[in-house]
């Protein structure tokens, strides 16, 4: 939600505004798609640039388009801070913290080699795509996944605690009848490889060689796949509404307070249940 603008501004800063923090007129889904290409396309430069081949045709280039990029996002960070009325609070929420990180890599270059390729950081931002496209209608569905994550959460923790006393168990047994051969040289190292296992990722490091291990491992992978499926029936359970307290989704309207940016107002909400001000 975007922060509120200032209390007395010029109307210079309330049309800034409205482009920058606002994508419900045509400037503003103008301003919000032509950032999102800047940043793909700033972020395009700095992974070229870190092809050798290409680096040493297109150095100079991707480096200059860099510069460019970085100027044009200084000035969109400042004119944010310019135009909020709360320019420390917005500074210091998530994205300015991204904004701000967009652009030091690239000033931090002149310091320190190598620290621009960390402008990858800047995909970040693409998250203002839901801006654009509107997706605030789909809050209450992810609230629904949410509250029902939350609802099998004690479940959830006693089945991977579960699953860390098989891991143990199995990772010590397998250190004794591997003997401490094959990669299996300490217990903490087997753990890793039972980890592995039970999830059926399999990397292929460490694998047991002995008849014994080989069958432990086999019983290890059948018990994954049936491990795997439990989280996933508990959450569904919990969404199709078993147990106790069945999880309903919440309805509420898509509409954020002006003064206090307070969201999640119920249907038939006339005025603001943070602040009393008319919605």
């Amino acid at each position: 939600m975007p922060p509120s603008p200032r209390a007395h501004a010029a109307p210079w800063q309330r049309a800034v505004y409205s482009v920058i923090f606002e994508s419900d007129t045509p400037a503003g889904r103008a301003f919000d798609i032509g950032l999102l290409v800047a940043i793909v396309l700033s972020v395009l430069a700095v992974m070229l640039e870190s092809v050798r081949g290409i680096a040493l045709r297109y150095g100079s280039f991707l480096h200059a388009v860099e510069w460019v990029f970085t100027v044009l996002f200084i000035g969109e960070y400042l004119l944010r801070l310019a135009v909020v009325r709360r320019p420390l609070t917005y500074a210091l929420s998530p994205l300015g913290i991204i904004d701000f990180l967009a652009i030091v890599p690239t000033l931090a270059a002149l310091v320190l080699a190598g620290s621009r390729y960390l402008l990858v950081i800047r995909t970040l931002r693409l998250l203002r795509v839901f801006r654009i496209f509107k997706l605030g209608r789909f809050v209450g569905e992810s609230n629904f996944i949410v509250n029902a994550l939350k609802a099998s959460r004690f479940k959830i923790l006693v089945f991977l605690a579960a699953v860390l006393t098989l891991v143990i168990v199995v990772g010590t047994l397998m250190y004794v009848v591997e003997g401490g051969q094959h990669g299996f040289t300490s217990i903490p190292k087997c753990i890793y490889w039972a980890i592995v296992t039970v999830t059926t990722v399999g990397y292929g490091d460490i694998s047991p060689v002995s008849v014994l291990g080989q069958t432990l491992a086999s019983l290890l992978m059948i018990m994954g796949y049936a491990i795997i499926a439990v989280p996933t029936g508990i959450v569904s359970a919990q969404m199709a509404g078993g147990g106790a307290a069945p999880v309903l989704p919440p309805a509420y309207k898509q509409v954020v307070c002006h003064v206090c940016q307070a969201p999640d107002h119920r249907p038939d909400a006339e005025f603001c249940w943070r602040c009393g001000e008319k919605l």
